[in-house]
């Protein structure tokens, strides 16, 4: 299964659950967009030829950024561009999140393993803006 998380035409998120299964290759992604989020299935013996990859400048405008959860159970909350909360959405162990557009914070439900994938440079304190969580009260799923 896979969730598409938008607000106001804005794709907020696009999460992939560990229970996804599909023949082949899909990207999920635009090839426009500046982090790329796609799924393979190959048989046994499938060959993809080697390969590498043409040094292209190209201008990364918003750090996105993807999660695998290795293990345990995470919350994340969804926020607009103008840290208002929008939703929230539980992920679970071999989920894959892809975070393009607005804000986010989590809550971890249980001990939980997380691998992230972000482009760099880290401009360390220019590189977000921090603000409050929701309340746990005020939760929507």
């Amino acid at each position: 299964m896979v969730e598409i998380i938008t607000e106001n035409n804005l794709q907020l998120a696009i999460i992939i659950r560990s229970t996804y299964s599909k023949e082949g290759i899909e990207f999920f992604t635009n090839d426009s967009d500046s982090q790329q989020l796609g799924y393979m299935k190959r048989p046994n013996g499938y060959v993809i030829a080697p390969h590498r990859h043409n040094l292209i400048p190209r201008k990364v405008h918003l750090t996105q950024e993807v999660l695998f959860v290795k293990k345990g159970k995470v919350r994340v909350d969804f926020y607009d561009n103008n840290q208002n909360y929008i939703k929230s959405s539980i992920l679970f162990t071999g989920d894959v999140i892809l975070l393009s557009n607005g804000g986010h914070g989590f809550k971890m439900l249980e001990v939980t393993e997380m691998i992230e994938v972000k482009q760099g440079p880290y401009c360390g304190d220019e590189d977000k803006v921090r603000f409050s969580a929701i309340d746990d009260n005020n939760i929507i799923f």
